[in-house]
């Protein structure tokens, strides 16, 4: 079996609004759903030590199903999902959250490989590395927004 080549990416946002705030909004599958553009099952909800959802959708022109489980759970501050099934040969998340002065700061931390030894690791580089991140940055800044709305859209989703 050939050597699997594990990509990190990480990360980080301050988040003008309180702690609980912002890990609620974060485990919020609705939210989660905006950005990764996946049909989730359960569709909404939140998630919690253990929970399981189940993605769905296309990806690269391709079918894509990922199967999350919930494996750490502090809240408010931390939480991790990892692959429980999926085209990943390993997948997991880090949310860590750190209350300061000036809000949440978010640090995410993701850890992936595919499968497949070097073609994979290419295929990681050069689509699912840049891909990956804009799906963070993207999550960063819709959390940021709602979490920071005047007009409080946040409650919507806590």
């Amino acid at each position: 079996m050939a050597p699997v080549h594990e990509t990190i990416l990480q990360d980080s946002i301050l988040i003008r609004s309180p702690i609980d705030r912002v890990f609620a909004l974060s485990t919020n599958v609705e939210l989660v759903h905006q950005t990764l553009g996946f049909k989730p099952f359960p569709a909404s909800g939140r998630v919690s030590f253990g929970s399981r959802v189940h993605w769905k959708g296309w990806l690269f022109g391709l079918p894509q199903s990922h199967h999350t489980l919930i494996t750490a759970f502090d809240p408010p501050h931390f939480f991790q999902d990892s692959q429980e099934a999926g085209r990943f040969a390993h997948f997991h998340h880090d949310h860590h959250f750190t209350e300061t002065p000036e809000g949440t700061l978010l640090r995410d931390e993701v850890h992936f490989a595919l499968p497949f030894g070097a073609l994979g690791a290419l295929v990681a580089k050069h689509l699912l590395e840049p891909h990956v991140q804009r799906l963070l940055r993207a999550r960063f800044q819709l959390l940021k927004h709602v979490a920071e709305d005047p007009n409080e859209a946040w409650r919507k989703y806590t």
